[in-house]
C-alpha cells in the first residue's frame, strides 16, 4: 500500500491514477473528505494533513511507502517535520518520496525554501530509502495567467524574455511513481538516498509560452510585461514576503544552474521529459 499527501493537488492526482493503473493499492490524504470516492477501484481516500501527525497514523497503517508534497501555509511554516516521518517508520514505511524544489540545492541560504530544506533533513535522518525530487518552475504556473487569456487574450508577467526548463507536473508525478513502488524483481536491492532535479526539455521565456497557447488556441494573445515591482504586488496578495522575493529572484536573474536542463526525468522514465506544448495542449480548456 502507498499513502499520497496533496492526492487533490497538480501532482497527486496524476500520481493516484499512475498508482492504481500499476495495480497498486493506494491511500490518497486530503484535508477534506472526499466523497465519492469508493467509486474508484483500488483507492481509499483518507483525511489528514502533512502538517499534523497525528492526523497522518490512521492513513499510514500499513503503508510501504509516503509520498509527501507540501501545499500552501505548509511551505512557510508548521511542526516540526520528524514527526511526520517518526509516524510513518512507526508504521512500518519503508521508502519515501519528497518533493522538494530545485532552489534547495540552487540557494541553499534562501529564505524562501528553508521549510523544504527542513523536511529534506528529516527524510534523510529518518533511515528510511528516500527520493528527494527537486522540480524547476511547473508549467502548470501558466495557469495564473488562465483568466486574463479566457477574458482579454492577454497575458500579464514579468521577465518575459527569461527562459527556464519548465517542467511538467505529469512528469513529476510519473518519476514519483517509478520511485515508490518495488524494484523489479532481481533488482538491486534498496534505493538509499536518491535525489533528482527534474525540468523540462528545454529552456523557455513567459513570452514564448504565451505564444505557444496562443498557437494552440488558434488566436492572438499578447503579452504585456510587468515591472518587478508590479509582480510583487501581484504575488503578495497571496504568498508570504521571503516566497514572493525568492520568486522573483529566479524568475528575473536565473542562476545558470537554474538554466540548465537536467536528464534526470530521461533517466528515470527512459524518455524524453514533456515539453510545454504538451502541458498547454493537455489544458487547453482552461484558457479558452
Amino acid at each position: 500500500m502507498i499513502t499520497v499527501t496533496g492526492a487533490t493537488g497538480t501532482i497527486g492526482r496524476t500520481l493516484v491514477d499512475l498508482l492504481t493503473e500499476a495495480g497498486e493499492e493506494v491511500v490518497a490524504v486530503s484535508r477534506r473528505p472526499r466523497q465519492g470516492s469508493s467509486a474508484v477501484p483500488g483507492v481509499r481516500w483518507a483525511e489528514g494533513h502533512v502538517g499534523d501527525a497525528a492526523s497522518m497514523r490512521a492513513p499510514l497503517t500499513g503503508a510501504r511507502a509516503l509520498f509527501i508534497v507540501l501545499g500552501g501555509e505548509l511551505n512557510a511554516f508548521g511542526e516540526n517535520p520528524e514527526l511526520l516521518l517518526r509516524a510513518a517508520s512507526d508504521a512500518g514505511v519503508e521508502r519515501v518520496v519528497l518533493v522538494s524544489s530545485q532552489v534547495s540545492g540552487t540557494r541553499p541560504e534562501a529564505p524562501s525554501h528553508a521549510r523544504l530544506r527542513e523536511f529534506e533533513a528529516a527524510v534523510r535522518a529518518s533511515g528510511l530509502d528516500s527520493t528527494i525530487l527537486r522540480p524547476g518552475g511547473f508549467a502548470s504556473n501558466a495557469f495564473a495567467w488562465a483568466d486574463t487569456i479566457r477574458t482579454k487574450r492577454t497575458v500579464f508577467a514579468p521577465f518575459a524574455d527569461v527562459a527556464l526548463p519548465v517542467v511538467d507536473p505529469a512528469d513529476i508525478a510519473a518519476v514519483a511513481a517509478k520511485a515508490l513502488r518495488p524494484l523489479p524483481e532481481g533488482g538491486s536491492g534498496g534505493r538509499g538516498s536518491r535525489v533528482y532535479e527534474l525540468t523540462g526539455p528545454e529552456p523557455i521565456s513567459p513570452r514564448r509560452q504565451a505564444a505557444v497557447i496562443s498557437a494552440a488556441l488558434g488566436e492572438e494573445v499578447t503579452f504585456v510585461e510587468l515591472s518587478r515591482e508590479e509582480a510583487h504586488a501581484a504575488l503578495a496578495r497571496f504568498m508570504p514576503e521571503e516566497a514572493v522575493a525568492g520568486t522573483l529572484d529566479v524568475l528575473g536573474a536565473p542562476l545558470p544552474a537554474e538554466s540548465k536542463v537536467s536528464t534526470d526525468v530521461a533517466t528515470v522514465l527512459g524518455r524524453p521529459a514533456g515539453g510545454f506544448a504538451g502541458w498547454a495542449g493537455r489544458n487547453l480548456a482552461a484558457f479558452r
